[in-house]
């Protein structure tokens, strides 16, 4: 009878181990096909900081992006590093980070570096954990003490040279003049709006003919 009863509750923990495994694969299985070192574009949306973003940087008709992150792939779990005004320079587990940045309607689209390119992954995913715990800059303004989004990303992948800074732009390319949100923005901050000066933002990272489009995320 023992024997019986000791059969059954082994065969039930079994059960109850694959039944454990079986959900936690299909919990990741949108996440299977990523990679390290993947890039995640999160979508703009149309108002607010978000579509100021967009309106002075936006390069391609079917990009228009006003968040970045990269993927940390490891025996844990998908972890995404980014930098966001909401907690700086952080690692996220990929499930919070999607939730965090689709809620209202936005998409994330995945890029990866083409194949000649790759060999930059294992140092900037690196270079990205070596930057966290890092304030997030809302000036937008180039600083060693602070990071925005594509900066983040720009300088985990500096030491191979796979993106530039470029020459920002804050105007509008409907009236030929400073955007209304920019200048306002900087006003508020007592600074002047930084036109002209060295930076980076997600759509100029998306255009990089060293990366391909591979899917949107779901």
């Amino acid at each position: 009878m023992k024997a019986i009863l000791k059969n059954r509750l082994l065969k039930n923990i079994f059960s109850f181990i694959f039944l454990l495994i079986f959900l936690l694969s299909c919990k990741n299985a949108q996440f299977s096909e990523l990679r390290n070192g993947d890039l995640l574009f999160v979508t703009a949306k149309e108002t607010g900081l978000s579509g100021a973003i967009n309106n002075v940087t936006q390069k391609q008709e079917h990009a228009s992006f006003d968040h970045i992150g990269i993927v940390e792939k490891n025996r844990h779990g998908f972890f995404v590093l980014h930098a966001a005004p909401k907690g700086g320079s952080q690692r996220q587990e990929i499930r919070g980070f999607v939730k965090s940045h689709t809620y209202e309607g936005q998409n994330i689209i995945v890029y990866r570096l083409l194949p000649q390119y790759r060999q930059a992954i294992p140092s900037a995913v690196e270079n990205a954990n070596l930057m966290l715990g890092k304030p997030y800059n809302f000036n937008y303004i180039l600083d060693e003490n602070s990071y925005y989004c594509s900066d983040f990303i720009e300088r985990a992948f500096r030491k191979d040279h796979i993106f530039k800074l470029e020459p920002m732009t804050f105007i509008d390319p409907k009236t030929g003049a400073t955007n209304t949100f920019w200048k306002e923005f900087y006003q508020k901050k007592n600074l002047k709006v930084p036109e002209g000066e060295p930076g980076c933002n997600p759509n100029g990272l998306a255009a990089s003919e060293k990366l391909e489009r591979i899917k949107k995320l779901k």
